[in-house]
């Protein structure tokens, strides 16, 4: 059965591919953006996430490409995916990154839980466990970072990434609706494998993400397995590869980079460092794009 889809933020760097994978698998989506999306089986109704009413009106629209269809009523949402955002700090001042990112998810959630929509995707970040936006390099606590790790960042668009999580959990606690959150590593667009060869080169430049990546594509399958998996109430979620995106095996990453880092799991000889052990066991999550495919190493 076609799963009909509102996805904020679909014009942007994950949200376009995103919306792409969702279209593939057979899914109707009405992106909802600043910035139409250029993809012909996706129409886009310009919607500013920060006013609820607009976000109201947009998660009970008709979701179909053309004025002239048979027939203009909305039909019932299977579910909500929201990814419009400041993306990142220092694209705007840190007040207005704070505001958008933890208001707009705010309406997006409570638009969606009162009109009865029963499944809520939300994109968090890696940023979450304070190293990528620290005023200077710092060690975590622990490695591998697993959802359980006591998040504890700095900058505003992370501290905005963790109120949406705890935004999340109260609406899902109130509603029964089924709320995730998922925690996006550095996103890789196919064209952008051609960079890993400069990043082998400097090891180092990563270590602030602790090499973590999701290829977009893989991206776009959590998020339809995380939509098709019902009944979880609220969770967390790491989306990353399997492997780090750095040559370098990880315990060599460790010992020259966060050398005296306690690790508490056994890992594999390229095992990421942003944990998808529970995605992994309760989405069935399989990334299929390691850059391994893509890149040579010399």
């Amino acid at each position: 059965m076609t799963k009909r889809i509102m996805f904020t933020g679909g014009s942007g760097k994950a949200g376009r591919h995103v919306v792409q994978y969702l279209v593939e698998h057979g899914c109707q989506v009405l992106n909802i953006d600043t910035k139409p999306l250029d993809n012909p089986k996706v129409r886009t109704l310009i919607t500013d996430i920060t006013d609820s009413g607009q976000v109201f009106n947009a998660l009970s629209s008709y979701m179909g490409l053309h004025e002239f269809d048979p027939s203009l009523r909305a039909q019932p949402v299977d579910a909500v995916v929201h990814f419009a955002a400041i993306p990142r700090i220092m694209i705007t001042p840190d007040n207005e990154v704070f505001r958008i990112n933890a208001m707009g998810t705010y309406n997006v959630i409570e638009a969606a839980v009162k009109l009865g929509i029963r499944k809520v995707i939300i994109a968090s970040s890696e940023t979450t466990y304070g190293l990528v936006f620290a005023n200077e390099p710092r060690n975590p606590t622990h490695f591998p970072l697993d959802e359980d790790y006591d998040v504890d960042p700095m900058d505003s668009y992370a501290l905005s990434k963790i109120v949406n999580e705890k935004t999340a959990r109260a609406f899902a606690l109130r509603s029964g609706a089924d709320i995730y959150a998922l925690r996006i590593g550095n996103v890789i667009e196919p064209h952008e494998y051609s960079l890993f060869p400069k990043w082998f080169a400097d090891p180092g430049f990563r270590k602030r993400i602790a090499w973590s990546y999701i290829d977009a594509r893989d991206l776009g399958q959590i998020t339809l397995r995380a939509i098709e998996k019902d009944g979880l109430g609220y969770q967390v979620f790491n989306a990353a590869n399997d492997d780090t995106s750095s040559d370098l095996p990880t315990a060599e990453l460790l010992r020259r980079f966060y050398p005296g880092v306690p690790v508490r799991a056994e890992l594999g000889e390229y095992e990421t460092l942003l944990s998808n052990h529970k995605a992994r066991g309760m989405l069935g999550f399989r990334p299929e794009h390691s850059w391994r495919k893509y890149v040579k190493i010399a």
